[in-house]
């Protein structure tokens, strides 16, 4: 059984370090998601590129309950995603890696849920799971990678870049980086009780900080640049996760559920 997966994101599209990669597509009642499956360092992975084979898919038509779905239906507990970030806080430069803690959500049509016909209402004080958490950042001190261990995540609609009012706007908020696709990736974890963190690379300045224009092709060509260290990172953090599971993640939905707290 799959116990840990990693979610690639922009720039990440294949890892292309797994042992005898098989891929396969998983139906689920929410839609398909295509997935390799392959070992590293005895581990079965499975690995989920966000946006498809030759980034297809922007970030409001990523299907991501299928995607949760899919891997909540092939056993996985553990995902670590990588995001690629425009950076808010002066003090993250294109370039640097950033643990995510916390987020703020600025998504408008999106669906954040599997619970559409029931009230079920997951805590999410922390939406990051520590014990992985706590994984990446002893890998990241092992390889001698730099990394922020703490970073606010802001989550816009997209597929725009966001204008520099509301890049002041989310400084204001406190937010660190901003991104377009956390969310609801990061929520579905938790209401199916998996365990979920992400890295995020910052692959430029937000919008009106800069003092130049943003492009797509800018932000694919630094997370490129710095592929093999962000696998790297990841991978030495798989091997790192404790075994069992202590954190908070796998009993997200006990007591959730306010149908069931009523009939008690």
């Amino acid at each position: 059984m799959m116990r840990t997966a990693i979610i690639g994101g922009s720039g990440v599209y294949d890892l292309n370090i797994l042992v005898d990669p098989k891929e396969r597509v998983i139906d689920t009642e929410y839609g398909a998601a295509k997935v390799k499956i392959g070992l590293y360092e005895d581990m079965e992975i499975v690995f989920l590129s966000r946006h498809g084979e030759g980034h297809t898919l922007p970030p409001h038509k990523i299907n991501y309950r299928a995607n949760i779905a899919a891997l909540k239906n092939l056993g996985v507990e553990r995902i670590i995603g990588t995001t690629a970030v425009g950076s808010i806080n002066a003090d993250f430069k294109p370039g640097d890696f950033v643990l995510l803690d916390q987020f703020i959500d600025f998504t408008k049509n999106r669906i954040h849920t599997f619970y559409d016909g029931a009230a079920v209402h997951v805590d999410m004080t922390n939406p990051y799971c520590p014990e992985i958490r706590k994984s990446v950042i002893d890998a990241a001190k092992a390889l001698k990678i730099d990394l922020h261990e703490k970073g606010m995540y802001v989550c816009t609609e997209g597929p725009r870049f966001e204008t520099g009012a509301e890049i002041q706007m989310f400084a204001l908020l406190g937010g660190d980086v901003v991104g377009m696709t956390n969310i609801p990736e990061c929520v579905l974890a938790r209401e199916v009780e998996i365990c979920y963190s992400a890295i995020a690379l910052v692959t430029n300045q937000a919008a009106g900080i800069s003092g130049g224009e943003l492009s797509h092709s800018q932000m694919i060509d630094e997370m490129k640049s710095k592929q093999e260290g962000v696998k790297a990172l990841i991978m030495n953090a798989a091997t790192l996760i404790p075994g069992g599971r202590k954190c908070l993640c796998k009993d997200a939905l006990r007591g959730a559920h306010i149908g069931e707290l009523l009939t008690k």
